[in-house]
């Protein structure tokens, strides 16, 4: 899984702007790259990434393009793009043919803000949001019978996009409204009415950044513990939110994006790829529920910071661009340990195959679940017999047990083993060397390549169960 990065450094905490985006299913990625004049002026690049070696293809138009303009590219080969045409925007398909780009209009949105969201699952779907004085509207602006769609309205205002399942029917957004932000579910096969997804707190603004659909594990912010934190939990489970203290850099923001697929049901199993915007410029992180550090690692020269992806068997894929390479790939194997158990024999509450009862959390090597409630007034009140708080100490970083009695009952998804506490204690990982170029200069012949295997993100499908409604929070730190 993976989330779009920066391309220009920013003040630390605040919005990147996408440098590169990969398509849903690894196999394309395109961004807007600049030309070698000195106006620096800006042409869209598909980068292909499925075969041996990737290749960048440029996609020029007939006139440079605007630094607003957003791409995304189709599992297809072909890359979308959204430009701003005075007080509304253009949507049109691009892909290199003959000499030069091939472009085929979509069609016009009319609205005074559109942003494209995250490459949706299936890699053929695009959609957009379009804030508005009454609500936001979620445009499909690819993949409809008759260009651009309106599929819906959403009272306030909406950002993010995070798709919970495989099959791009669950996408959350973080909506503001009330002066709060908390962040919704739309189903998009019923019309896409929005449900709560997060809600730490009654006064808390929670934001979902990352989720992964095999084991269900979501990475979150939230102020619930008195100030902005990250967190992580699991979707369909009423195990509580907890934040690590390890994810607080001192010197850094820690933003996610990319989390290993393949981990079924094993949410403490996953390993997830982190951007830590320092002073210093961006490093590299890397964690996993299951340990107690974020370790940090060297970075490959010329990355597109924060962007990435896994690979099913643990290997962390870098997009990097230099003068010397412009398009390649850093490869790092992260050796990950395997989880530790929390000893012989079943746990108390747990079933036959040693999985604890739902809203229970079982600390190594303890005889009774940990248990974290949700305060009567919206505070986080800890339960005092977990004491244990072994986490690497750090500090300052961006955007519980059972579910509260009142929520009503549904069908539960499959839930999760119990997470562990174990250390993460791994050999250092070792960069590859960066693959070796090709570059293929403006008017070049191209074929539209063909669409990738994509068997390695196409898990079965878990989210079957209803959404729920509330997570439970916990504020003791791993």
């Amino acid at each position: 899984m993976t989330i779009c990065a920066t391309e220009d450094a920013t003040a630390l905490g605040s919005p990147h702007r996408a440098a590169l985006t990969i398509a849903a299913d690894g196999s394309y990625a395109a961004r807007l790259a600049r030309h070698d004049d000195a106006a620096g002026s800006r042409f869209p690049e598909r980068w292909t990434l499925s075969g041996p070696e990737p290749y960048a293809v440029p996609l020029p138009g007939s006139q440079p393009e605007e630094p607003d303009s957003q791409l995304l590219p189709l599992a297809d080969g072909r890359v979308l793009i959204l430009r701003r045409i005075a007080d509304r925007f253009a949507l049109s398909l691009l892909y290199p043919t003959g000499p030069g780009t091939g472009e085929l209009l979509l069609g016009t949105v009319a609205a005074p803000e559109l942003t494209l969201l995250p490459p949706a699952p299936g890699g053929m779907l695009g959609y957009a949001l379009a804030p508005g004085e009454r609500g936001t509207v979620l445009w499909r602006v690819h993949g409809g019978a008759h260009g651009p769609e309106r599929v819906t309205e959403i009272p306030g205002r909406c950002k993010g996009g995070v798709w919970l399942d495989h099959d791009g029917r669950l996408l959350a957004l973080d909506r503001e409204l009330g002066g709060r932000t908390k962040t919704v579910v739309l189903d998009l096969e019923r019309g896409g009415e929005p449900s709560p997804l997060l809600q730490i707190t009654d006064e808390s603004n929670d934001r979902l950044l990352l989720a992964d659909p095999d084991s269900g594990l979501l990475l979150l912010r939230s102020d619930a513990p008195g100030h902005d934190r990250l967190g992580w939990g699991v979707l369909g489970s009423s195990l509580p939110v907890r934040f690590p203290e390890c994810l607080r850099p001192a010197d850094g923001f820690v933003t996610p994006f990319a989390v290993q697929p393949g981990q079924m049901l094993m949410p403490e199993s996953c390993a997830v790829a982190f951007r830590i915007d320092t002073a210093d410029g961006p490093r590299l992180g890397v964690w996993r529920p299951s340990g107690r550090q974020l370790r940090q690692l060297p970075v490959p020269e010329g990355w597109l910071a924060g962007t990435g992806l896994w690979t099913a068997g643990g290997e962390l894929l870098l997009p990097c661009a230099t003068a010397a390479r412009p398009c390649g790939v850093a490869r790092m194997a992260v050796p990950l340990e395997p989880v530790r158990g929390t000893g012989a024999g079943p746990r108390r509450g747990a079933g036959p195959d040693g999985r604890t009862d739902a809203g229970a959390r079982t600390r190594p090597g303890a005889g009774f679940p940990v248990e974290v409630a949700v305060g009567s007034k919206g505070g986080i009140v800890p339960d005092a017999r977990d004491t244990d708080n072994r986490s690497t100490p750090s500090a300052q970083l961006s955007d519980a047990g059972a579910e509260p009695p009142e929520i009503p009952a549904h069908p539960q998804m499959c839930r999760p083993v119990p997470l562990q506490q174990a250390p993460l204690a791994a050999p250092e990982a070792r960069w590859s060397a960066i693959s070796r170029q090709v570059r293929i200069p403006t008017g070049a012949t191209q074929p539209v390549d063909p669409a990738t295997d994509s068997s390695v993100w196409g898990q079965p499908l878990r989210l079957l169960g209803e959404v729920p409604t509330r997570t439970a929070v916990s504020d003791l730190t791993e």
